[in-house]
């Protein structure tokens, strides 16, 4: 009778027999895995139950193949048809397919926004977000844009009416439709010329009026991100001045609208999404709110990006201390199991305690949305990017690091997280820009300082170390200048973590993060070089239970 299962490979070669290699990865659940988020979740008011589907499915070996397969079958543009007609369309391969299947499905684009306002359904979302990145950060670029939309398109309510179902259900409805048709919609942004780059108010793409309410677009686009999705948040240079419009790839007449695919983006990472650079040739949009008023209204979807940016950062780095980790589980070097020697033991830990303080800062930011913290995330959205993106790609270096050469083959993914780091730090505004947005938010908005401060100072007199990094931070703030803008942002964020660890995690994991990254020199030193008491083995075995 013929098996079913799968041989074992050949480990005797006749050569030399393989010994000492990591095994792959066993399925596992992603959430139960990781107590952070599991305590997070229940702080914020999040459901873990609502998350066990989606974290048992991403965390199996069929959902990381389709990962890989995802990024190494790559997009491809095809602008016309066999006969010449034009068609602007992306295809995919199947695996980005099932990957979109399965984030829309289980509510990670914009489902929390049908909910009921502080029901924890943002956060949740988050949470699955959090776990969805730790596999594939690609294919959620179009799902956090349609996330992030619906605030925006709320400013014009009769387009709300129109999309909003589409945006929230959980179906994934490939190809092109009519959007009235289609029981799924994904949307997209699209902002950045040649000429601007992120100063958007240089945009030379015009905006002229028509008798029907519509607008006519000419211009391009430099950067536009999953160009196959429904609909368009774009800005444009309307009479009134930069103005916010919708545009969908299909008009209700059945018709293309007049969106030209000019070429994708060959990029460092992200490789399975599709990016473009677009021309509008006479393409039809509807206005969202005033006129003039474009940057002020698309902000707000801006800012539903940048939470996802900060969530996938802090799974990008959490995946590759989960490969470390594991690594070091399960090879020997020197007589011993690395994940037993002391000095490989104290980069983990450091490591970890950093995607700790990453993942707790990014699920209170979201339980911030879900309870309308406006005035907090006016300030601490903006230094939490800056500072967890910019520090994902130190971490994701050293974690690759672990594993030696091993961790330097594409076979290990440590290379495409390695490449995948750099992305949140620059989209959605890089650290300067970020950095000059929280000095907005302190000179327009005092109220955001004092949200601000009033949550780090929750934990006012719990760590000397912490103390102190407040104090450096309203120095900073009471005197704040723009050459020093990136010094601010990251005390503030560092304090943000610091308040939050202090009050919420194991004290092993808010001393090893305060040792290494408030200590007076503690952010110029490397992993692996932390002073002070051994405080190691709680951090290995939240960052990895298999240790």
């Amino acid at each position: 009778m013929a098996t079913t299962h799968t041989p074992a490979p050949v480990s005797d070669l006749g050569t030399h027999e393989v010994l000492n290699q990591v095994p792959p990865r066993s399925d596992g659940d992603l959430l139960s895995a990781d107590p952070a988020v599991v305590e997070a979740l229940a702080r914020e008011g999040g459901d873990a139950a609502a998350l066990e589907s989606v974290a048992a499915a991403v965390g199996t070996a069929e959902h990381r193949e389709h990962a890989r397969s995802a990024n190494a079958c790559e997009p491809e543009l095809r602008t016309h048809d066999r006969t010449g007609h034009r068609v602007d369309e992306v295809t995919f391969h199947p695996s980005w397919h099932e990957l979109m299947r399965t984030s829309v499905g289980h509510g990670l684009a914009a489902a929390p926004w049908a909910e009921e306002p502080g029901t924890g359904a943002h956060v949740t979302r988050a949470a699955g977000f959090y776990l969805t990145s730790q596999v594939e950060q690609g294919h959620l670029c179009p799902i956090s844009m349609t996330y992030a939309s619906v605030p925006a398109l709320r400013h014009a309510p009769e387009l709300a009416a129109a999309y909003e179902p589409g945006l929230t259900a959980r179906r994934y409805v490939p190809g092109l439709a009519v959007p009235a048709g289609k029981d799924g919609l994904l949307a997209g942004m699209s902002m950045t010329e040649k000429q601007g780059g992120s100063d958007v108010r240089a945009g030379t793409t015009v905006a002229t009026p028509q008798p029907d309410g519509s607008y006519r677009l000419t211009g391009h686009k430099w950067f536009t991100s999953a160009p196959m999705n429904d609909l368009f948040l774009t800005l444009a240079q309307a009479p009134g001045g930069l103005t916010c419009l919708v545009l969908p790839r299909v008009l209700p007449d059945g018709t293309r609208n007049a969106i030209r695919l000019q070429r994708l983006k060959d990029k460092l990472g992200n490789r399975s999404n599709a990016s473009s650079e677009i021309e509008y040739a006479g393409a039809v949009g509807w206005r969202v709110g005033d006129e003039g008023r474009g940057v002020r209204t698309i902000i707000e979807m801006v800012s539903m990006t940048r939470l996802d940016c900060v969530l996938g950062s802090a799974a990008t780095a959490r995946a590759a201390v989960t490969e470390a980790a594991h690594h070091a589980a399960h090879r020997s070097a020197f007589g011993a199991r690395l994940a037993d020697q002391p000095l490989m033991r104290e980069v983990l830990a450091e490591l970890a305690a950093e995607t700790e303080a990453a993942t707790v800062l990014a699920l209170r930011l979201a339980g911030a949305v879900d309870r309308g913290e406006t005035a907090l995330l006016r300030l601490a959205l903006p230094v939490s990017k800056y500072l967890v993106c910019k520090r994902t790609s130190t971490v994701v270096a050293e974690a690759l690091e672990c594993l030696g050469g091993n961790g330097y083959v594409e076979e290990s993914d440590l290379p495409r997280l390695y490449r995948e780091a750099p992305l949140n730090s620059i989209w959605e505004g890089s650290g300067n820009v970020t950095a000059l947005d929280a000095l907005r938010a302190i000179a327009r908005e005092p109220h955001a300082v004092e949200a601000l401060l009033g949550e780090i100072d929750l934990a006012a007199g719990a760590d000397p170390r912490l103390d102190a990094t407040v104090t450096a931070l309203r120095a900073e703030l009471a005197a704040p200048e723009e050459r020093r803008a990136r010094r601010l942002a990251e005390l503030a964020a560092l304090a943000l973590q610091g308040s939050l660890l202090v009050r919420h995690a194991p004290t092993a994991a808010a001393d090893v993060f305060l040792a290494t990254r408030l200590d007076a020199d503690g952010p110029l030193r490397t992993a692996g070089t932390r002073p002070g008491k051994d405080s190691v083995g709680v951090l290995l075995e939240r960052a990895t239970p298999e240790i």
